[in-house]
């Protein structure tokens, strides 16, 4: 006889009885999210034995609060936002219980950092067109090609990887989907050094790379299907996570405009009321869009979330600019560095505005995403392809 989820209430008093047992001010910070993970109070709805408790998505702001409130140590999630938002989702999909019970902790701890290994150079918005080949070789694979935009490979002991398996059919049909040892021989990872003078981004390269068999996430050629998962969580990540009222770049600029009164005119005032209306409303529709999710895995939707995400951010940093004038164009340091986190608020105007270029690009761009939405959300006609039918290996490279 199987017994009814937790409610709000039962939470409450695990979580109470587990701050007990677990003073956050004595315990060491991984022996705390290691037992948090086992009490299944990580990710409340994910199944039992796999850091959660089987109950509603819903609950989770709730009990996160609690353990902040408490002083609880962090998991840190601006460092494996892949990790927490893309692989972990995916794995559970399509993982076998023994890669579940492997990955997923360590993963929800941060003991392991992940990363991405889709895009490359002839394959970008077109991701079904990859050429990044994995050949069977007894019981593991042999892979070779090369990534790009990778964030967070330079600390990655992790990566969800997509490949060519089968050339001889057509391109969607021709996929696999991996985990990959960054730490394998035949790995090399290269920073590439972007406008903001960071290396937050990097290209990967696999040359002879083993891949054990039971490290393949789906079935072979099903790589689509569950790159796919992976990507709809990836937008929902990016565009719809949960933020306060003002959260975010729009907060920055609010608050820039509350404290330097010298920089008002009457069309920025009117330009500041019009982002802020608009982000409060993708912010309300983010809060929608989670309330979706308590029934199953997120769909086309969260491209829209990622969308508007892109837009408001780099028009919002583009009024920051407007509002500095030419203070507003000092760059505070051009340093070559590898950072292991993206945090838009607590950089310079400078940063914000060049950083934001990115948004529109990285996660599905905008281009792709409006053809999602209006084929996928909207039900409009698809573009033509000419592709559909033919194997990739005839395809123009």
């Amino acid at each position: 006889m199987s017994t009814a989820p937790p409610d709000a209430e039962d939470l409450e008093r695990r979580v109470g009885e587990f701050l007990a047992a677990h003073d956050p001010s004595s315990t060491e910070p991984l022996e705390f999210l290691r037992a948090r993970f086992d009490a299944g109070l990580a990710w409340v709805h994910y199944p039992e034995g796999l850091g959660g408790l089987g109950a509603p998505r819903a609950l989770q702001p709730a009990v996160d609060r609690m353990f902040a409130e408490a002083g609880a140590p962090s998991n840190h999630p601006e460092r494996n936002g892949i990790g927490l938002g893309m692989a972990a989702p995916t794995i559970l999909a399509f993982g076998t219980e023994e890669q579940k019970r492997r990955f997923l902790r360590p993963l929800w701890t941060g003991e392991e950092i992940w990363c991405q290994l889709f895009s490359e150079p002839g394959a970008g918005s077109d991701l079904a067109a990859l050429a990044t080949r994995a050949v069977r070789d007894g019981d593991a694979w042999t892979v070779n090609g090369q990534k790009v935009w990778t964030s967070m490979a330079h600390e990655a002991r992790w990566a969800i990887l997509v490949t060519r398996t089968d050339p001889d059919v057509p391109k969607h049909r021709g996929m696999t989907y991996f985990i990959c040892d960054m730490t394998a021989p035949g790995v090399e990872v290269r920073p590439l050094r972007q406008i903001t003078g960071e290396a937050e981004f990097n290209e990967v390269f696999l040359t002879d790379v083993r891949i054990p068999d039971e490290h393949r996430l789906g079935a072979v050629g099903e790589g689509w299907k569950v790159s796919t998962t992976t990507l709809m969580n990836e937008r929902v990540a990016i565009g719809g996570s949960a933020a306060p009222r003002e959260g975010g770049m729009i907060g920055v600029v609010a608050a820039l405009w509350r404290d330097r009164p010298e920089l008002r005119t009457p069309g920025l005032h009117e330009a500041l009321l019009r982002l802020w209306t608009e982000a409060e409303a993708a912010r309300l529709t983010g809060v929608r869009l989670r309330q979706q999710l308590t029934a199953g895995q997120p769909g086309p939707e969260g491209s829209g979330a990622k969308l508007a995400f892109a837009d408001l951010n780099q028009r919002i940093s583009g009024l920051e600019l407007e509002m500095l004038g030419e203070e507003g164009l000092r760059y505070d340091d051009w340093t070559m560095r590898r950072p292991s986190e993206v945090d838009f608020t607590r950089r310079s105007p400078g940063y914000r505005y060049l950083r934001a270029k990115g948004n529109s690009i990285e996660g599905g761009t905008s281009e792709i995403l409006r053809n999602i939405i209006a084929e996928r959300v909207l039900g409009l006609p698809g573009e033509i392809r000419v592709d559909k039918d033919v194997a990739w290996k005839d395809l123009p490279k």
